[in-house]
């Protein structure tokens, strides 16, 4: 049997301990186990503390696993307090350590506030991403958005628009296909993988008429890789990329900046739409939406994409143990 997955408390001000119940709900016969302190979760929430992640296994349906983390003091729904940052840092490092000893077969990690880390803890990196590939090793990483109607890939991802020329080099693109195409192997059991790949311009360039990064930079790449086999399409025009004929003809998208690649699935699949990071020697995934400050605790937070999240950690750790 696989090991049941790590879900992280994410941000204690936030809709992730009222998150993790409706999960429960939701996904009764999926085994997970929840990282937090247990004063946080909503009152009525039924729970059980375990002892280790094995426990998970074996209890009834209706009640949430927990994993007890003690955090200093209360949650304050809305608003981050500053001592809390260093716990929520030590529960994504204790989750990590559970996938990596095989206790836990994947992280489902629930969402943090950056600017309450750095300012409570001094978190130096700029995301969940970034900190999990340190505590990787400081692999290389790619963020794809994944859901059953799309995958994506931003090659650049929270840049500014006009820096993208500048930083889209063929080593990073090169970086970003091959783990993609790994990804999609190991992860999502797909044996030959079809990737489409956007231009950078309008109409991917129109011929050199609307830019030239397409000729000067991405076609040639393309060319290099579908040499040694990778099944690679493009570049192609963004704008006739995301329906329904065109997705039919691949299993991910690689997009060279931010918009490119978010606006589509979040079109698509807003509510299901789930981060996967790809490199990582274990298995994480993340529901597509952040904190919410503005509705935690007013029982309108939706459970929709870590439902989705956790689905999906499970049917890649799957795919990993076959």
């Amino acid at each position: 049997m696989i090991a049941p997955i790590a879900l992280t408390c994410g941000e204690p001000a936030g809709i992730g301990a009222e998150i993790a119940p409706l999960a429960r709900a939701a996904l009764p016969d999926l085994p997970f186990f929840w990282i937090g302190d247990p004063r946080h979760l909503i009152p009525g929430t039924r729970f059980k503390v375990i002892g280790s992640p094995a426990e998970a296994l074996r209890l009834a349906p209706d009640t949430l696993p927990v994993l007890a983390h003690d955090f200093d003091g209360p949650a304050t729904l809305g608003q981050a307090r500053p001592e809390h940052a260093k716990d929520v840092i030590a529960v994504i490092a204790r989750a990590v350590e559970l996938v990596q000893s095989g206790q836990a077969s994947a992280l489902c990690t629930l969402p943090i506030h950056k600017k309450a880390l750095k300012d409570g803890a001094g978190f130096a990196f700029p995301g969940h991403t970034e900190y999990l590939a340190h505590l990787a090793g400081d692999v290389p990483v790619v963020m794809m958005l994944a859901s059953d109607t799309l995958r994506v890939v931003p090659a650049t991802i929270h840049e500014a628009l006009s820096d993208v020329p500048r930083l889209l080099t063929a080593d990073l693109l090169e970086e970003v296909i091959r783990l993609t195409h790994a990804g999609l192997i190991r992860d999502f059991g797909i044996a030959s993988p079809r990737i489409a790949v956007a231009g950078l311009n309008p109409h991917a360039g129109e011929g050199g008429a609307m830019g030239t990064e397409e000729i000067t930079l991405i076609a040639p790449l393309l060319t290099r890789l579908k040499a040694e086999g990778l099944d690679l399409r493009g570049p192609l025009s963004a704008d006739t990329m995301f329906h329904a004929r065109a997705r039919a003809t691949y299993d991910a998208a690689i997009c060279m900046y931010h918009d490119q690649a978010l606006i589509p699935i979040k079109t698509l699949a807003f509510d299901e739409g789930v981060n996967v990071t790809l490199g990582l020697p274990f298995i994480r995934t993340s529901p597509d939406h952040g904190t919410g400050f503005d509705i935690a605790g007013k029982g309108l937070a939706r459970a929709d994409s870590t439902v989705a999240a956790l689905a999906m950690a499970a049917r890649m750790a799957a795919a990993r143990s076959k």
